[in-house]
C-alpha cells in the first residue's frame, strides 16, 4: 500500500511541475516505466541480450516493457529517423516508413502473484524502408509531448564491405589495459566520389552510447581498389578493455542466487542486500563468463517470468575510501546512465558507496565507474587486454539522394570470445 501510495503521488504531481523532453538516447521520463527492452526476435534463448540491429530484410524487433501504474492506459509509438550522430534527420514520415507514423501499442498482460503489480506491453516494431538510426518514442494517448520512453535501434544493409586487418598492434603503442580494432572498407559499391566526407564510422562497445568512438577518420585511403584502412597508430581510438563484469542473481526470491546477502521480507517489496563489494584495483585478470553489462528477467519460483517475476529494492555496496570522482553503478540496468540517478552515496560512517535500485526480478551484470578521464574511470574495476567484449562497427553513407545517412555496414567484432 505504501508503494502504491507513492506512485499515485509521482503520476498526480507530474503534470502539474515536470515538463519532458525528448533526448535521442535510451531514458524512461517516468518513474513508472520501468525495464524497458527492445531486441531481435531470432528464436534463441539468447534473444534479449542481443542488440537492437536488424538488417532491413528481416526486420523483427520488439519493445517490451512495464508500467508499475498496475492499470492498462492507450500508448501509442512513432518512429524517429536519425542522422549517424543521433541528430534528427531531415527525412518526412513517408521517406522512411511505408504508413502512417503512428501505432498504438494493444498488446499487454497484468502481472501476477506479484507485490507490485504491474501491465507488461508488447509492441512489435513496425518495418522501415531505408537503412540507418532510428528513435522509438512511445507516449500517452495521442500527446507525442506526453513522453514514456525512447530506445534506439539501427537498421542496415552491408553494401560496404568489412575485413579485419592483421596487424592488431599498430606501432607497438597497445597498453595491456588496451583494445583497439583495426579494419579495411571497401566501398566499391556505393558511388562515394568523396569518402573522407560521406562515410562515417561507428564503433561501440558491448552495446554502450556513452564510451562509443564517432565519426572516426581512416588512417589510408586507396582510391584504386575503393578501400578504406582503420588502422590506429595511438591510443585516441583504442578502447579501454576493462574487466568482465560483475553480477548478482535474484532470479528466486525463495532460493536467492550467487552474490546475494541479507534479503528482508518484512515489508513489500522486499529489499535485497547484494554482497559488498571491494575495488578489483591490481588485481590479475579472473576469466569467467559474462553478458557483457546486459541482464536477463526470470522467475524460478512462477512459471512466465515476463508476468510473474516481482520488483525487489536492490541495494549495492561497494567497500571503499572516498575516490577522486562521483561513482556510479554502470550497466544496462542503469541505461548505461552517468547521471545523479545513478549516482552512488558515500557512507562514512561505514566507508562504502551505496545505491539502491527498483528492480525486476533476474541476472544483472554491473560495474562500477568513476566520473572522470578515461584512464581514471575503471581504477575500482581494473582493466586488462584479456577481456572479452563485443565490439560493433557501423559504417554510414550519405549519398545525394535521400540527404539522410544510410546505415550501409554493421559488423560485430568479438574479443577474446570464450
Amino acid at each position: 500500500m505504501r508503494w502504491l501510495l507513492i506512485l499515485f503521488f509521482l503520476v498526480s504531481i507530474k503534470p502539474l511541475f515536470s515538463q519532458k523532453k525528448l533526448v535521442f538516447a535510451d531514458k524512461s521520463y517516468e518513474e513508472e516505466i520501468r525495464t524497458v527492452q527492445l531486441y531481435p526476435v531470432l528464436n534463441s534463448n539468447q534473444d534479449k541480450l542481443k542488440p537492437a540491429v536488424a538488417p532491413i530484410n528481416n526486420q523483427t524487433l520488439v519493445l517490451e516493457f512495464d508500467d508499475l501504474i498496475g492499470q492498462r492506459s492507450n500508448y501509442y509509438v512513432r518512429l524517429v529517423h536519425c542522422n549517424y550522430d543521433w541528430t534528427k534527420s531531415s527525412l518526412q514520415d513517408l521517406e522512411f516508413m511505408n504508413e502512417y507514423n503512428e501505432y498504438a501499442i494493444t498488446e499487454y498482460d497484468l502481472s501476477t502473484n506479484t507485490s507490485v503489480p504491474y501491465v507488461h506491453y508488447y509492441f512489435e516494431v513496425p518495418a522501415v524502408k531505408l537503412p540507418g538510426n532510428y528513435l522509438l518514442v512511445a507516449y500517452r494517448e495521442n500527446d507525442k509531448n506526453d513522453l514514456l520512453l525512447s530506445k534506439r535501434f539501427m537498421i542496415y544493409t552491408n553494401d560496404i564491405a568489412l575485413t579485419m586487418d592483421a596487424q592488431n598492434q599498430g606501432l607497438g603503442t597497445l597498453r595491456v589495459s588496451n583494445q583497439q580494432l583495426n579494419f579495411k572498407l571497401n566501398y566499391s559499391r556505393v558511388d562515394a566520389v568523396n569518402p573522407m566526407e560521406s562515410i562515417k564510422v561507428w564503433v561501440r562497445q558491448n552495446q554502450r552510447w556513452d564510451n562509443a568512438r564517432g565519426n572516426i577518420k581512416p588512417s589510408f585511403i586507396r582510391e584504386d581498389r575503393r578501400e578504406l584502412e582503420y588502422r590506429f597508430f595511438d591510443q585516441t581510438n583504442q578502447f579501454m578493455a576493462g574487466n568482465e563484469f560483475r553480477f548478482v542473481d535474484f532470479r528466486s526470491l525463495n532460493f536467492p542466487g550467487q552474490n546475494t546477502g541479507r534479503l528482508d521480507r518484512s515489508k513489500r517489496p522486499f529489499h535485497l542486500s547484494v554482497l559488498t563489494d571491494k575495488s578489483r584495483e591490481g588485481q590479475a585478470y579472473a576469466q569467467y563468463r559474462d553478458m557483457n553489462g546486459n541482464y536477463v528477467i526470470d522467475n524460478r519460483d512462477n512459471r512466465d517470468p515476463a508476468l510473474s517475476a516481482d520488483y525487489v529494492f536492490v541495494t549495492f555496496t561497494l567497500a571503499a575510501s572516498p575516490l577522486a570522482g562521483p561513482v556510479h553503478l554502470l550497466g544496462a540496468l542503469t541505461d548505461w546512465d552517468h547521471s545523479p540517478a545513478t549516482r552512488m552515496d558515500y557512507n562514512r560512517a561505514t566507508n562504502t558507496y551505496e545505491k539502491t535500485l527498483f528492480l525486476k526480478q533476474g541476472w544483472y551484470d554491473y560495474q562500477y565507474w568513476v566520473e572522470g578521464a578515461d584512464q581514471n574511470s575503471f581504477q575500482v574495476e581494473g582493466s586488462h587486454f584479456e577481456t572479452e567484449n563485443l565490439y560493433e562497427v557501423f559504417v554510414y553513407y550519405r549519398p545525394f539522394r535521400p540527404q539522410a545517412d544510410l546505415l550501409v555496414g554493421y559488423y560485430q567484432l568479438p574479443v577474446n570470445s570464450r
